[in-house]
Order: C-alpha cells, then sequence, then structure tokens
C-alpha cells in the first residue's frame, strides 16, 4: 500500500482546513516532482504560494506578519494532490466588508459536502484591513481596464514570438532559459491571476444579491454570459472557422473521415490546395493557441502545439455540426439577452440611488474582470507552455541517448535532481521507472476532497475502482449548480478523456469528470453540457455562458452515476440534471 509520494508541502496548524475545490481543476492528477516548484523549490516558497500572498496583501486582506515566511499556507501538497487551503481563503470573506466566509465557499466550492463551519479565531477581526479590503472594492467597481493585464498578454506573446531556436540549443542551455523564465515572471503573473479572480467575485456578488433582492434569481447567470472577449472561449471560435473549412472541401472531409489519428501528418504530406490553405489556417492557430490542452499547467502534459492531432480530434467533432451551432451565433444572443435583461433589471431598482448605482457599476465590472480572470488564466498558460517545450526538447534527447525512458521523464525530477541531470546524464536512469509506477499507484488511490485537523493518512486512501457508486435510476435527479442558463434534453454521452472525443455527436449531451481548455471545444457541437466539480467561477461555467450552452457543474459522481445512453434533462437555470431514460 502507498504511504508516500515523493513530494510534500508542511500543512498549517491554523489554518486547517484544506480542500481539493477548485485546485482540482487544475491539478486534477498527483503533481509531479518538477511542478512541486510552484509550491515550494530550493530557493524557498514557491511562485504559486507567493502568488496567493502577495494578491491577499494587494487586496488588503492580511498583512506579512500574519504567514510563516517558510511554510506553505494558501497551498499545500499531501498524499500526492495538491489542495487549497480553504480557511485562508475564507478570510477574504470574513474580512471584506458586507462580505462573508460563506460567500467564498459558494464562489469557489459549490456545493461540496463535508465543509466545515468557518470558525473565527483569536486576530482574525481586523477592522483595519476591512477598510482597506473596502477601498480595493471601490477600484474593483470604477476601472475601465485593466492594463497590466493587456500588458502581460503582449509580454507573452513576444515570449512566443521570439522563442529561440530550442533545436540549437544545449540541454544546459535549455535548462537555464527554461527555470529564467519561470523565475523571472511566475509569480509576477500568478499573483495577477489570483488578484484579479477573488475581486471577480465581487461584481458576481452584487448582482447575486440584486437579482434576488428584486425576485429575479435565475437573471443572475443570464447577466453574466455573453460578455465576449474571454482568453479561454476563442480557441473554440477558431476550431469552428476551421471547421467550416473542412465542411467546405469535399477532399478534407475524406481526410478527416478516415480519423484523427495521424492526421496532423497526413494533412502536412499532401499537396493540395485544400490541405495546404487548412494547414496554413491550422498554423496559425497552434501559434496563438497550441499553449492550450489537458491539465495545462502540467509541464509534462501534451498540448495542441505538441500534439497537433489533439486540436485536430476537437475541430472533427465542430465539423460534423449544423451551421447553426456557430459559437458566435449563440454569443450574440446571450449578450443581447443580457443587455435588455440588465436595463430591465436596473429600471427595476431606479428609485434607489444607491442600489442601482451598485447594481450599474457591478454589470459593467463584470464586463472587465469577468474576461480578464481568464486572460490572467492564459498569461500564465503561455509561460508554462513556453517551459513546457524546451523541457521536452530535453526530454526527447534524454530518450535517443538512453536516459530517459519517455520525453516527459524530466516531470518526474525535482528542480534540484534535474539541474544535476542535466549537469550529469543518467543519473536517474534506474529510478525513473519506479517513480512512474509510483505515480499511477497514487493516481489509483482516491484522494479526501476535504479534509482539516491534520494530515490524512494517506495509507488509508481508498482505490478509484473500490468507490461504490450507486447507479442513477429512471425519473431520479441528480442536482448539481447552475452553470449557463436553458434547458435541453438528449442523449447522454459519458467522455472521460478528451484525448478520444469520438463517441460525442453533434447535439449530445457531454458528461465530463472536469474541463479543462482541451474540452471546452466539445461544448460546441454538445448540447448540454455536466461536469462533476466546479463552481461559479469554474472555466465550464465561465466558457459555456461565452458559448451559450444549457450547463451544470458540481454534478457529484455524474460520470459514474450516469450510464452511456441514458435520455437525461439538463437544467442550467436550476441545476437540476434529470434522467429520463435508461439505454
Amino acid at each position: 500500500m502507498v504511504d508516500k509520494w515523493l513530494v510534500e508541502t508542511d500543512l498549517s496548524e491554523e489554518f486547517d482546513f484544506y480542500t481539493r475545490a477548485n485546485i482540482g481543476e487544475v491539478f486534477p492528477d498527483p503533481v509531479a516532482p518538477f511542478s512541486f516548484s510552484y509550491f515550494q523549490n530550493e530557493n524557498g516558497l514557491g511562485g504559486s504560494e507567493m502568488g496567493f500572498r502577495n494578491a491577499y496583501y494587494r487586496i488588503g486582506v492580511m498583512t506579512p506578519d500574519e504567514l510563516p515566511d517558510d511554510q506553505c499556507v494558501f497551498l499545500g501538497v499531501t498524499g500526492g494532490y495538491g489542495y487549497l487551503n480553504a480557511t485562508a481563503l475564507r478570510m477574504l470573506g470574513h474580512r471584506a466588508p458586507g462580505m462573508t466566509a460563506e460567500d467564498i465557499d459558494a464562489s469557489f466550492f459549490g456545493d461540496a459536502p463535508g465543509v466545515p463551519e468557518f470558525v473565527v479565531k483569536e486576530g482574525f477581526d481586523r477592522p483595519d484591513l476591512t477598510e482597506r479590503i473596502g477601498e480595493t472594492f471601490g477600484w474593483v467597481l470604477t476601472t475601465p481596464s485593466l492594463p497590466d493585464v493587456l500588458g502581460h498578454e503582449r509580454e507573452m506573446n513576444e515570449l512566443r514570438a521570439n522563442r529561440p531556436d530550442l533545436a540549437s540549443m544545449s540541454d544546459q542551455e535549455l535548462l537555464d532559459y527554461t527555470l529564467s523564465l519561470a523565475d523571472e515572471h511566475f509569480e509576477k503573473l500568478f499573483t495577477e491571476h489570483i488578484f484579479i479572480s477573488f475581486l471577480a467575485t465581487l461584481p458576481i456578488g452584487i448582482i447575486t444579491a440584486v437579482c434576488t433582492a428584486v425576485g429575479k434569481p435565475e437573471a443572475t447567470l443570464k447577466l453574466l454570459a455573453g460578455r465576449g472577449d474571454v482568453e479561454s472561449a476563442a480557441p473554440s471560435m477558431q476550431m469552428w472557422s476551421l471547421g467550416r473549412l473542412v465542411v467546405e472541401s469535399n477532399e478534407l472531409m475524406a481526410m478527416f473521415d478516415a480519423g484523427y489519428t495521424g492526421l496532423n501528418a497526413r494533412l502536412r504530406a499532401s499537396d493540395s490546395e485544400a490541405a495546404l490553405g487548412f494547414v496554413a489556417a491550422f498554423d496559425s492557430f497552434l501559434f496563438s493557441y497550441g499553449c492550450r490542452g489537458p491539465n495545462e499547467w502540467e509541464a509534462r502534459s501534451p498540448t495542441w502545439e505538441t500534439e497537433p492531432d489533439l486540436a485536430l480530434a476537437a475541430i472533427d467533432r465542430m465539423r460534423l455540426s449544423d451551421a447553426s451551432a456557430a459559437p458566435q451565433l449563440h454569443n450574440d444572443d446571450r449578450r443581447a439577452e443580457r443587455e435588455s435583461l440588465g436595463a430591465e433589471i436596473a429600471a427595476m431598482v431606479e428609485g434607489d440611488p444607491e442600489t442601482h448605482g451598485q447594481f450599474v457599476a457591478a454589470l459593467n465590472s463584470a464586463t472587465v474582470f469577468m474576461p480578464g480572470r481568464e486572460r490572467t488564466k492564459t498569461n500564465n498558460i503561455k509561460l508554462v507552455h513556453e517551459l513546457r517545450v524546451a523541457l521536452h526538447e530535453i526530454g526527447h534527447r534524454r530518450v535517443q541517448a538512453g536516459t530517459f525512458h519517455k520525453h516527459d521523464d524530466f516531470g518526474l525530477l525535482t528542480r534540484p535532481e534535474l539541474k544535476n541531470e542535466v549537469a550529469n546524464p543518467g543519473t536517474y536512469t534506474d529510478q525513473l521507472a519506479d517513480r512512474e509506477a509510483l505515480l499511477d499507484e497514487v493516481a489509483a488511490l482516491q484522494e479526501p476532497f476535504l479534509f482539516h485537523g491534520g494530515r490524512p493518512d494517506m495509507a488509508t486512501y481508498p482505490r478509484r475502482d473500490a468507490v461504490e457508486i450507486v447507479p442513477v435510476v429512471g425519473g431520479e435527479i441528480i442536482q448539481g449548480v447552475p452553470g449557463c442558463p436553458g434547458q435541453y434534453e438528449g442523449i447522454a454521452r459519458v467522455v472521460t478523456d478528451s484525448h478520444d472525443p469520438t463517441a460525442l455527436d453533434p447535439g449530445d449531451i457531454l458528461v465530463a469528470p472536469i474541463t479543462d481548455p482541451s474540452w471546452t471545444p466539445l461544448f460546441v457541437p454538445a448540447g448540454g453540457v455536466v461536469v462533476d466539480v466546479g463552481a461559479p467561477l469554474s472555466h465550464a461555467i465561465i466558457v459555456s455562458r461565452e458559448l451559450g450552452i444549457p450547463c451544470v457543474v458540481s454534478a457529484t459522481d455524474a460520470t459514474k452515476r450516469i450510464p452511456d445512453g441514458a435520455t437525461i434533462r439538463v437544467d442550467g437555470d436550476t441545476g437540476a440534471v434529470t434522467i429520463l431514460a435508461l439505454p
């Protein structure tokens, strides 16, 4: 029985409630040793831990003297998995004016069962910080733009445009390049991501409160939809255009009909006008969005640039859809509905100048901060990808030299170990296979979704395939969290691997365990989306709102309980998933 993973952090005794909520979408798999450097490394606390701290200091939630200098607090790694410190996150709700710790729970953790009550300890009440947070909130509701975020976007785009010739660099130069990029940029970009992410909850909270007060709670989701300029939805728009290129060519249709495996190579081997035109457009797409893919924070993972067939598989599903499924059409409809509904509710509270002013300010702020949140994430992902392609270059060379078993074995080494490996090739060759086997063993265990009061014993984790799941029965309702409004009935397609979406036909309901950008294009042909996990600010909800797809998240164990082929109804207004008929 596995009782310890290769890397772990200390855990906070004062802030002792940890959860997989939200971070489970970022790191769904065990944290690889190299990625552990996000949390802590040979230089001290890593960029992600410092990013949370810096964001809290900037907002005004905490001061540096409240946190230890040498111990992770906001993040933890135990039993192989990354955790968020929910107690620390709740401090924003506790100290912010007009908010509570429960507001943070609702925004970030959804309806997770077993969440303990927030206990106010000595020193938690800080009126001085409440005042500072109020000043920050005032800025959120009045700033018309986020120039720093746009500046960092330009910086990351320039980094991609000026990528050096990796093939001509030595292993040592590649590693030095990788670590210098990480050390120079990651903490800065991650700080900005956390800062904007937390502040994005403010306009959502105000809009929710006003809609509830006027008796239209269901209007909240519609007022958050169709915002436009959302980075994580942009690839789907471009993929749709690529899919239309395929539809317009009988030759391309035949090539796609032959299957997506090896499709990239077949397209590039063809000298036909249609294939050359498609490849040119596809290369432009990969230049802009090649950093996206499954588990994209993890440098070991493939992306659309490193494995183009992954992107082509999604385009393959889109090209089968009718032209009426065009995502831009849905986005335009949502935008029109949002603007009309916003004006209607603003008129309903016009007699209360303070509420009216806050509501209108929140609508404007949501237009700034919700796209801003996705853009800050994309800026981070673009950086991680530049690290990835350099590390993959090292990995491929090591496989050829016989010192790595697979090109992504670099991820099984910590930063100091990778430095040693580059200086002394073959140092860890005998250990890598054992580490990969251990990784597989850890991934087969079901980690606790949350814990508090101390580190759980990893030896007690059950195997995922041993956890008893009760199948649904006809007429049963799985209650989740509303994502994107609308109702849809159709055939459930349980897709657990975004690498192979071929089971999903246009109009099917996608039932997925988690959604990162590798899943996003599958929303377009789908009639509805159901996700095991998620919360109001999760990726699935934000993208489904932009694409206008009825969506329910936090539908616990939906992928395990709903059989493939079942007929279900997705209600994105209430969060209900109803089983209409079993296959």
